[in-house]
């Protein structure tokens, strides 16, 4: 049974690989860090123990985006009430994950990386009439936080929504990396709560910040030599076979 309190020289270079190699998916092309990272370290460790090991350098990356992006205030006067009710709704599924088997919640992650891979990779492009759907924000963020909550996945179903609204690019991405950074932080809090983000985790997790600089780096430099969308496709089927396979181990069938 993995500890958290006590990690071996093999678990250390596991997380240590995780890191650097989901830091340099997002340094090539762009995808989420967390959406790399989490399901690598919930198939090595499990999805509880994986949590707080992936937080602290997601948060460290979403905040080097929004410091990097402008239009922060345009975007918290503008989605603020789905903002706060992602947030929120943290702390209901996490409630829910420490009342259920590790093994569901993953499988439940699973389902999620399937339904987001399946969406990036057929390249969906639908509009929606931003006044219209604007009172439905609030359950759209109340829907990211619970499962953010339930199995750490940020994007679903918030992602394809901001983007049928086709804003520009730097609304989008302060936007998600809002969410993701409010979401977090009521993660952190909620983590520690639950007795899941011990001292030892966050020294771990804080030391990880240094290879997602580096990967991050790396991976920038590879994409100007590489076709970043081929790549992009290629991780996309990797997280799908993830996916699939925190679902069949869920099922005893793996």
């Amino acid at each position: 049974m993995f500890l958290l309190d006590a990690f071996s020289s093999t678990q250390l270079a596991t997380l240590a690989a995780a890191y650097f190699i989901a830091a340099l998916v997002k340094g090539v092309t762009g995808l989420g860090y967390s959406s790399t990272c989490l399901p690598i370290l919930t198939f090595a460790f499990g999805l509880k123990e994986a949590l707080p090991l992936v937080l602290i350098p997601s948060v460290a990356s979403n905040l080097t985006v929004l410091v990097s992006t402008e239009g922060f205030r345009t975007g918290v006067r503008r989605f603020w009430p789905m903002l706060l009710c992602a947030a929120a709704s943290v702390f209901a599924g996490l409630w829910a994950l420490t009342r259920m088997r590790g093994e569901s919640a993953a499988a439940v992650l699973g389902a999620v990386l399937l339904c987001y891979v399946a969406f990036a990779l057929t390249n969906t492009r639908f509009r929606l009439n931003e006044a219209r759907t604007r009172k439905f924000e609030p359950a759209i963020g109340a829907a990211t936080g619970f499962l953010n909550g339930l199995t750490g996945s940020q994007v679903m179903p918030l992602i394809p929504y901001l983007l049928s609204l086709d804003m520009a690019r730097a609304r989008f991405i302060q936007a998600s990396n809002q969410s993701f950074t409010l979401s977090s932080a009521a993660m952190f809090i909620g983590l520690g709560v639950a007795g899941l983000m011990t001292i030892q985790v966050m020294t771990v997790s804080a030391c990880g910040i240094v290879l997602v600089a580096l990967g991050v780096h790396i991976g920038q430099r590879i994409g100007r030599h590489l076709a970043p969308q081929a790549f992009r496709t290629s991780v996309l089927i990797v997280l799908a076979a993830l996916g699939l396979g925190l679902i069949l181990r869920a099922a005893g069938w793996l």
